[in-house]
């Protein structure tokens, strides 16, 4: 068996990962995240957004040869000048590292016996955390889930590879060539109940309809929540309405919570990634959660950005396989046929929205979007796997309207044949006035 030894640089940022990967996440987040409230603060700093762009062939290959010329970015529909432009290796590289690092006197691939009686010198070339959202999962779903990961884990990863698995909420294996421990640490796992709206509050509003009835004023929403109030009440009228209004930014500021806990430790796990050779993935497999506010757009921006900058792919899954809109009345099984169309109509909405975060950063970072599909096997094994090209391109904020609104862009190709994925959008904060 040959073995090849790694620098001791690479060999120290990798003990150190792992001893930063061995530390609950919830303790990070106590001491880093503020949450979030009305008067939240969005700093605006970077002068420009990187678009990581996925480029293959008809047979689904990964395309490396394009050249700068050959896109076209459109930001609100406007053509945008590409100032910067790269391409990334990610797959297999053994010796990927930041850019600010001085390349290895010397590198090689590496073999190696699975589980913990690998060399300790041997430089794995893939490193995978895999993140379960269980501050969102329900018992169903996690469930299904840990039956499917334990038995996908050992067959979707190599002897080589370096993974862990942690949780939304902070559990946490650290790093490891085992994977009895990783399944263990997956059996684990138990859905939390942090940041849940009451599923029986009088009324009963959802983040979603709290979000249409605080920040879009939508009349109907509320009317639907009053109606509810006045159900679970027998209240007046006026009453129901303040029970609703009040329900309603209770619902709002849990929710804007619960998303900025859980972006949170999404972006701290890229940060502890960012400083790891070799190709590095985040897997989240989780059923989805709303993004509805400023802060939280701002905060996916920013990560997009981060691991843009970072070389680490994100990948989802969407814990839910096939998923239908309807939901249940529950306590509200009182209201009015139009009432109930409309919960049903919100739960629809919001579940389909719930997925836009997900596939935005996996189209942002040139990772795998899985959902829709009860195979959720097929999609462990896919998710491991990084494009193996990865375009770079920027473009500059210098003349872009800092506007607090959300940017959609539109990356095209200059040829026929070919398939793109690519960063969806980026938030442009207001700047602070001095």
């Amino acid at each position: 068996m040959k073995w090849t030894l790694a620098p001791r640089p690479a060999i120290a940022r990798i003990l150190w990962v792992a001893l930063l990967l061995s530390w609950p996440l919830s303790a990070q987040q106590t001491s880093e995240t503020a949450p979030p409230s009305g008067a939240g603060k969005i700093v605006v700093e970077a002068n420009s957004v990187l678009i990581p762009v996925v480029v293959r062939d008809s047979q689904g290959h990964s395309v490396g040869n394009l050249k700068k010329e050959d896109f076209l970015i459109f930001d609100k529909n406007k053509p945008q000048v590409i100032s910067g432009f790269s391409i990334q290796k990610r797959a297999g590289l053994a010796n990927d590292r930041p850019s600010d690092e001085p390349a290895p006197a010397n590198s090689g691939s590496t073999q190696s016996s699975p589980g913990p009686t690998q060399s300790p010198a041997t430089v794995p070339e893939r490193f995978i955390v895999f993140l379960f959202d269980d501050l969102h999962l329900d018992n169903g779903d996690l469930a299904q889930i840990q039956k499917v990961a334990t038995k996908m884990i050992a067959g979707a990863l190599n002897d080589s590879d370096l993974a862990a698995v942690v949780s939304t909420s902070g559990a946490n294996s650290g790093l490891t060539h085992d994977r009895a421990k990783l399944q263990d640490s997956i059996m684990k796992l138990r859905v939390q109940i942090l940041y849940r709206n009451n599923e029986h509050g009088c009324p009963r509003v959802d983040y979603y309809q709290a979000v249409r009835i605080v920040d879009f004023h939508d009349f109907r929403a509320l009317d639907d929540a009053t109606e509810a109030a006045q159900a679970c009440c027998e209240c007046s009228k006026d009453l129901a309405e303040r029970y609703a209004q009040e329900a309603a930014q209770r619902a709002a500021r849990l929710g804007d919570l619960d998303v900025s806990m859980t972006l949170g430790p999404i972006r701290e796990l890229i940060r502890v990634m960012s400083s790891l050779p070799g190709q590095r993935t985040l897997i989240l497999i989780s059923p989805g959660f709303l993004t509805a506010n400023a802060l939280a757009i701002a905060q996916a921006s920013e990560i997009l950005d981060f691991a843009a900058r970072s070389n680490v792919t994100v990948s989802a899954l969407d814990a839910r396989g096939l998923y239908t809109g309807m939901g249940d009345a529950g306590d509200d099984r009182t209201n009015s046929a139009r009432s109930e169309q409309n919960k049903t109509k919100y739960h629809s909405e919001s579940m389909l929205l719930n997925e836009a975060v997900m596939a935005e950063l996996a189209d942002g970072t040139g990772g795998t979007y899985f959902h829709n599909s009860n195979d959720l096997e097929a999609g462990f094994r896919a998710l491991t796997e990084a494009p193996e090209y990865v375009y770079l391109l920027e473009i500059s904020l210098q003349n872009v309207k800092h506007d607090g609104d959300y940017h959609p862009l539109k990356v095209k190709l200059d040829q026929e044949g070919l398939k793109l994925q690519a960063r969806r959008g980026y938030f442009a904060p207001k700047k602070e006035k001095k």
